[in-house]
C-alpha cells in the first residue's frame, strides 16, 4: 500500500499496521466521501485533502495516546465526532480500545451506525445526543476524553470533566497556535501533562496534543 497517499503517511508515522487495517482506513474514507455528497459531513471534498487532514491527522496522535493509555481497554470518549474522526480511525488500530461516539447531529451519527456496521467495529458505540446529556448518564465512567476541531480548550475541558474518571485524561487536537485557548485554562482545576508537535506527513499543516488532567480537590 505504500504507493498510496495514505500508505506514505504510516510508513512516515512509522505505524506497523495490517493490510486488513489499511483497507479498513480506506474503505472509511470512501464511505465518508460517499455520504458528503449527499449528507455534507466534512467540508473537504477533495480526495487526497481527506487522506492528509482527515485519517493521517487523526491516526498522528497514535504514539502519544500509546504513551498515555496503558490499560489493557481504555474507555475512551470522542466529543463532537462529527464524521468520526478521530475515533472512528483510532477503533480500526487500536481494536482492544472501546470509543464511545458522542454526536448530536442525526445524520452524522446515521452515518457513524453505518460505518461501524460496514467495518464490524465491535469496539464502537455511538450515542446520538448532546454531550452534557451523555455526562448525566455517564458520569466518571471514561479513562480518556478526545476531541479533534469540537469546540475552544476551556469550553472542551469543562464538557469533560463529568465524564472523566478521577484520574482521567483529555486529548486535545489542536492548531499549532493554542498558547491563547491555553491560557484560559485554570492551573488550579487543570494540569498540563504533554504538549506534543504532531508530524502530519506530506502536509503544511502543524498540530499540537494537549494532554490534561483534572486537579481533583479534596474534601476536606
Amino acid at each position: 500500500m505504500t504507493d498510496t497517499l495514505l500508505g506514505l503517511g504510516i510508513e512516515e508515522l512509522g505505524l506497523d499496521l495490517s493490510e486488513n487495517q489499511v483497507a479498513d482506513l480506506e474503505l472509511f474514507l470512501e464511505e465518508m466521501g460517499r455520504w458528503n455528497k449527499v449528507h455534507n459531513l466534512t467540508a473537504i471534498e477533495n480526495e487526497q485533502d481527506s487522506v492528509r487532514l482527515h485519517l493521517i491527522d487523526s491516526i498522528a496522535v497514535l504514539p502519544v495516546l500509546r504513551q498515555f493509555l496503558t490499560m489493557p481497554s481504555p474507555k475512551i470518549a470522542d466529543l463532537g465526532s462529527g464524521g468520526g474522526l478521530p475515533a472512528i480511525p483510532i477503533a480500526i488500530l487500536q481494536p482492544q480500545w472501546r470509543l464511545t461516539l458522542i454526536e448530536a447531529v442525526r445524520k452524522k451519527t446515521a452515518f457513524l451506525q453505518h460505518v461501524r456496521g460496514k467495518l464490524k467495529l465491535k469496539n464502537v458505540e455511538v450515542l446520538s445526543d448532546r454531550v452534557e446529556n451523555v455526562a448525566l448518564q455517564q458520569s466518571n465512567q471514561f479513562d480518556a476524553v478526545i476531541s479533534r476541531a469540537f469546540t475552544n480548550l476551556a469550553r472542551f475541558l469543562d464538557l469533560s470533566l463529568p465524564l472523566l474518571k478521577p484520574d482521567g485524561l483529555v486529548f486535545a487536537m489542536k492548531s499549532k497556535r493554542a498558547d491563547e485557548e491555553m491560557a484560559e485554562v485554570s492551573k488550579e482545576n487543570w494540569r498540563l501533562l504533554a504538549d506534543e508537535a504532531l508530524f502530519i506527513p506530506n502536509t503544511g499543516v502543524e498540530r499540537r496534543l494537549l494532554v490534561l488532567t483534572p486537579v481533583r480537590k479534596s474534601s476536606s
